[in-house]
């Protein structure tokens, strides 16, 4: 490698680029032969590496070039990348190089990745592999290399860490990272605070049942069925951002499932009687509680999928309950699913199944809500893991009171046959979609039979249910056709949901015209965007499907449904 030097300043050496390219790709060549069974494309790898060379060289030498007096004191432009936000990764030269060469790391491991050649599966669990290993190795994670820590122990005299470390060992007791200051939230005094009822109760749910805030509330009450795997309180976390509230305040009945925290006792309940003895239960028990014989109906994430079966399985019988079907963030094709489906495959799905499954030594078992929360966090590691690592330990940063992040931290477990049946037939092989592809409670499920105007909504940046899975939903209720009305929001799979129309935020796309082709791209460049929150949009919707206006009830329940206790109820409240 040649190198060339300034005799009259005395400067560093200055890498001829030229000539590190090439001997960096002779160099790479030889390496390639021993990668085995993974085949990457020579003259793009072979590129890639001249470029990596050049503007790593490049990066070498203005980092080893001294500063112009003139330039010292001037601003410098930002590094693009939020962790390294600060002033203090820019204004020495040492950390600036630093971090711009973890960028262009970064840039070039992932470019790599996506060069390997293969089925789609190992190409996502490579990229993926990648991804957690480029995040987790930013030198913003490291107090020997995160100036910004270093400062602030500095002013604070070391108290920085040491608060770091008492907070380091809080999170080690109570098994994983503070996202939030949890002690400031409780479930029934500042969040989940709409006042209503428990009218109902079994070993998998409490009904809930929300007092009217008008006089006069539509005859068709509204059930809301929230995901499973998390609590309901995401759609009622205040007052100003909750979901139910709206829904209460636009004049109708509101009831919503609050599913049982499972322990032992529930560790071999199955699929089906989550839809038999839970929703197709809560479908009956409130329409005996209002007297209606259709009634609305809305599912959240995996809620819509538990809905839709449950629906699914009662046309079969030849009952038509639901007025409209709300689904929103749902999976019910499962031909795509995004980045969770690097993590299930046969082999996966087989040991869960001898572990926790039906057939399992057991009989059953549980999963875990701290293994899911785990999961959840690894799909979005910088958000969710490395960024409270650098404030909570590092700097010794209190988390920020967040109510959103504190509901994200109250993690729920999964009995293990359900969730074996569930990750199988969905995720797995995806019979759900499929007519009479899977038989629940005694009956062939097919979806197509669901005969009620439907909305489904979907979250443009959602990384758990990609909007246009989201919107496959659209052609698989099939029966519905002519009666689907799809929307798309901004932002991701919670902050797309819940966008009340108070805050004045993001924005939403309807289609112009009623139709709903096959193919979601060709719906979304016909598509009109709205500012503003999508719920004005539903609420308008909904209003035309729940009937004439009656006097609200006196009291929640009923003679044979009475009030068991005030909601939030006991369920809500039961921890891990």
């Amino acid at each position: 490698m040649n190198t060339k030097s300034s005799p009259s300043h005395g400067a560093a050496p200055h890498i001829d680029s030229e000539a590190a390219a090439k001997a960096f790709g002779e160099m790479a060549a030889q390496s390639l032969k021993s990668l085995g069974s993974l085949s990457l494309p020579f003259p793009s790898i072979a590129q890639m590496q001249m470029d990596y060379v050049e503007q790593a060289t490049a990066l070498w030498n203005r980092a080893m070039q001294p500063a112009a007096p003139d330039r010292a004191t001037a601003a410098k432009p930002s590094l693009g990348d939020r962790r390294f936000a600060a002033p203090d990764w820019v204004s020495n030269p040492a950390n600036e190089f630093t971090a711009q060469l973890y960028l262009l790391n970064s840039r070039t491991l992932m470019g790599l990745a996506d060069q390997v050649q293969g089925d789609e599966k190992t190409r996502q669990r490579i990229r993926f592999a990648v991804q957690q290993w480029v995040d987790a190795t930013a030198p913003s994670n490291y107090l020997a290399l995160n100036p910004e820590a270093q400062r602030k122990a500095l002013e604070t005299n070391g108290e920085s860490i040491t608060q770091g470390l008492r907070q380091f060992l809080h999170d080690l007791q109570q098994g994983h990272v503070s996202q939030t200051d949890e002690s400031l939230f409780e479930v029934g005094r500042n969040v989940a605070t709409s006042e209503g009822a428990v009218v109902f109760e079994n070993e998998l749910f409490q009904l809930l049942e929300f007092k009217p805030l008008t006089p006069k509330v539509h005859e068709r009450p509204m059930l809301f069925v929230p995901p499973c795997i998390n609590k309901y309180y995401i759609l009622d976390l205040q007052p100003d951002n909750s979901l139910i509230r709206h829904t209460v305040a636009q004049g109708h009945r509101v009831f919503v499932i609050s599913w049982r925290n499972p322990d032992d006792s529930l560790s071999k309940v199955t699929w089906d009687q989550y839809i038999e003895d839970a929703v197709i239960r809560a479908i009956d028990v409130v329409r005996d509680i209002s007297g209606a014989e259709q009634i609305n109906t809305l599912g959240f994430c995996v809620g819509g999928t538990l809905l839709s079966t449950a629906l699914a399985v009662l046309a079969g019988r030849g009952e038509k309950p639901a007025a409209s079907v709300t689904l929103l963030t749902t999976l019910l094709d499962f031909s795509h699913t995004g980045v969770l489906d690097v993590f299930i495959d046969e082999a996966m799905v087989q040991m869960r199944e001898v572990t926790i499954g039906p057939d399992s030594p057991n009989g059953g078992g549980l999963l875990k809500g701290k293994e899911l929360a785990s999961t959840f966090s690894a799909l979005r590691p910088n958000d969710l893991v490395w960024n409270y690592v650098v404030g909570n330990y590092l700097k010794g940063e209190a988390p920020p009171a967040f109510d959103l992040l504190y509901w994200n931290s109250d993690s729920t477990n999964l009995p293990g046959p359900m969730f074996c049946w569930y990750l199988r037939q969905t995720y797995l092989e995806n019979n759900l979609m499929k007519p009479g592809g899977v038989r629940v409670s005694g009956e062939p499920v097919d979806l197509s039979l669901i005969d009620a105007p439907v909305y489904v909504f979907g979250s443009r940046e959602d990384h758990i249910v990609p909007w246009d899975a989201a919107y496959r939903s659209t052609q698989v209720l099939s029966g519905a056709s002519r009666k689907v009305r799809f929307v798309l929001g901004a932002s991701g799979h919670i902050a797309g949901v819940i966008n009340p129309p108070s805050k004045n935020k993001r924005s939403y796309w309807t289609g112009r015209t009623a139709a709903v082709p096959a193919d979601p791209t060709v719906w979304l460049d016909n598509a009109q965007e709205h500012p503003g929150s999508w719920w004005t949009d539903w609420s308008a919707w909904l209003a035309g499907r729940s009937g004439r206006q009656i006097a609200a009830p006196k009291a929640p329940g009923s003679r044979r449904h009475p009030v068991i206790e005030p909601a939030p109820g006991r369920y809500v409240r039961q921890k891990v």
